[in-house]
């Protein structure tokens, strides 16, 4: 990433997130800029990351390798539309916006190269996931330039279909809410029990943190992470005796298919 100069459209927080990633990665200020129609919102990420800011879309791609659409989904008609003529053929187009398809991106914007990809919020503490899918049109080159920019932000990951950025919305881009809920749920259990909130919250989130580093730094799936802690006839056992008896396991199956489901109703609803 080094030589390769980059532009947002849109400058709100995910863009922000990716920006400092970027920084943090060592990419000089010289090689990213970013547009918005607030001047409250551009004046802030000058401030914080000593980048030029632009009104224009147009003028902002103006020599830009990357060009990272960072707008909302309803949007992104007529912001396509308007920077058509402003793009280059050799200019990758990189979409974080859910739900907007490469098909209705080409429709808009011409035969782009184009990589569609889903973070999810984590990315603001640069400890995201990201799935990645590219077009015919996407070289090599741009393929590790779309890559390396989500990379700035958490893990990336190459998807051979596009269809299965609807699974990767459920499972990741909207994943953080079903942990947020399981916290919630946990921590007033723990009230319930008898527990002061407070220490019903840190018990649960620090719990949830040392899970999930466990989770990450072990060689074995989780699975099998939960018959290690999970002794017979004792108090883990009959946690997940419950849980299992009561449809766990099918509950989340069936949520992440609506999720799943939306993200691909969405994607038809608002690629028209």
């Amino acid at each position: 990433m080094s030589k390769t100069r980059i532009a947002f459209i849109g400058a709100g927080n995910m863009a922000a997130s990716l920006i400092g990633g970027l920084r943090a990665k060592g990419l000089d200020t010289a090689q990213i800029r970013a547009s918005d129609p607030g001047a409250e919102t551009r004046a802030k990420i000058t401030a914080e990351h000593g980048i030029e800011t632009f009104a224009d879309n147009g003028q902002v791609i103006d020599g830009a390798d990357v060009v990272v659409l960072a707008v909302k989904p309803q949007a992104m008609k007529a912001v396509c539309e308007a920077l058509r003529p402003s793009l280059t053929p050799n200019q990758v187009v990189v979409s974080i916006a859910a739900g907007i398809t490469c098909a209705s991106m080409t429709q808009w914007l011409g035969s782009q190269p184009i990589v569609r990809c889903m973070p999810n919020t984590p990315a603001l503490l640069r400890q995201g996931v990201s799935g990645l899918y590219a077009t015919a049109q996407v070289s090599q080159q741009q393929r590790q330039q779309a890559e390396d920019l989500l990379s700035a932000v958490g893990l990336a990951l190459w998807l051979d279909e596009e269809q299965q950025l609807d699974a990767v919305t459920a499972v990741s881009g909207s994943g953080p809410a079903y942990f947020f809920l399981l916290i919630e749920a946990m921590t007033a259990a723990g009230e319930k029990l008898g527990l002061p909130r407070e220490t019903a919250a840190q018990l649960t989130l620090q719990t949830a943190l040392g899970a999930a580093h466990m989770a990450v730094s072990s060689d074995v799936d989780a699975a099998e992470l939960r018959r290690r802690v999970t002794s017979p006839a004792g108090t883990t056992e009959a946690a997940i005796k419950s849980f299992q008896a009561n449809g766990f396991e099918a509950l989340v199956e069936k949520a992440l298919g609506a999720a799943a489901h939306r993200s691909a109703e969405m994607a038809e609803q608002l690629g028209k």
